[in-house]
């Protein structure tokens, strides 16, 4: 236990370093990055989302970005985004757009973040589609849910997400009821004034949130890869008679991709969240840092180069 918190703070850690991070978008997808993120280009996305349709799977697509501190790469991540938008339309995958306002500019100024999702926002509209706010750090936690909030007095094709291992999950939560939540535990190094430690108590309160928002009736995005937690939920969804059209289960490209098969065999909805692009660094650190698996899967990427 001790060393996998020490893996897990290391990890997270070098996740936040700017110099290791620009360095990586020169490296080019290694370190078994590779498995993980689905190319650096709209094309190589696209091609991974159709193969992903064949076997069943819906997908989400997110341009990865980190560290945007500069006006001119918020607007080039949001003309990146709404171009990636024209491709899902074009290519007539099911797939829909998850996105961080930092990479949008919430760091540099709120309004033009909130100007650069409502162009997104509008162009999903435009094209039926729906766009994924995620939830980053706790220091961004508010303004994330101030825009969201914005945007959802003018929108029904936005959502976002919510962190149970943060104290103030729960009141965040029933202030969303009736809207699309994404249900996750929580990837970011946090202090424990704002956040649980103990993962006893986050996986409870994880599985508290998801059903409080199923029984309001809300749509639920259902972000793990804990098939302890998936088979509570199958059971409590079906003694709670909740349709399946009311929530769908989620996990990231290349983990456990056969349970994911496995659940939409079963008829549930199963979407995978797909990243692409060059920053990938920052991802990929937080991805090792969940679960020592991932360090063993990363090694076995590096020895294949």
């Amino acid at each position: 236990m001790i060393v996998e918190k020490a893996s897990r703070q290391f990890f997270l850690y070098l996740s936040k370093n700017k110099l290791l991070n620009n360095s990586a978008k020169k490296w080019g997808l290694k370190f078994g990055a590779s498995n993980v993120v689905a190319g650096e280009t709209i094309s190589s996305v696209i091609e991974v989302v159709k193969k992903l349709n064949r076997e069943g799977l819906i997908c989400t697509v997110d341009h990865l970005g980190e560290f945007v501190l500069n006006k001119d790469e918020a607007i080039e991540s949001t003309e990146y985004c709404i171009k990636t938008l024209e491709a899902i339309d074009q290519a007539g995958v099911n797939c829909n757009l998850s996105l961080k306002l930092t990479q949008l500019g919430l760091d540099i100024d709120r309004e033009l973040c909130l100007n650069n999702i409502r162009r997104i926002v509008q162009m999903a509209k435009i094209y039926n589609n729906f766009v994924r706010i995620d939830m980053e750090d706790h220091a961004h936690c508010q303004d994330t849910l101030d825009i969201f909030n914005d945007l959802r007095q003018d929108y029904d094709n936005v959502g976002t997400a919510i962190q149970a291992y943060l104290h103030r999950a729960e009141e965040d939560l029933k202030d969303l009821e009736g809207t699309s939540v994404r249900l996750i535990k929580g990837a970011y190094k946090e202090s424990p004034e704002v956040c649980y430690q103990d993962q006893k108590t986050i996986d409870e309160n994880y599985l508290h949130l998801i059903k409080q928002h199923l029984l309001n009736g809300s749509y639920t995005a259902i972000a793990t890869h804990d098939h302890q937690i998936i088979n509570n939920l199958k059971a409590f969804t079906e003694e709670s008679n909740i349709p399946k059209e009311q929530f769908e289960f989620q996990m990231l490209y290349g983990f456990r991709t056969e349970l994911q098969q496995e659940i939409a065999k079963e008829g549930y909805t199963m979407r995978i969240y797909v990243p692409y692009g060059n920053d990938w660094y920052g991802y990929f650190m937080r991805r090792l840092a969940e679960r020592p698996q991932n360090v063993s899967f990363a090694l076995r990427g590096m020895l294949k180069k």
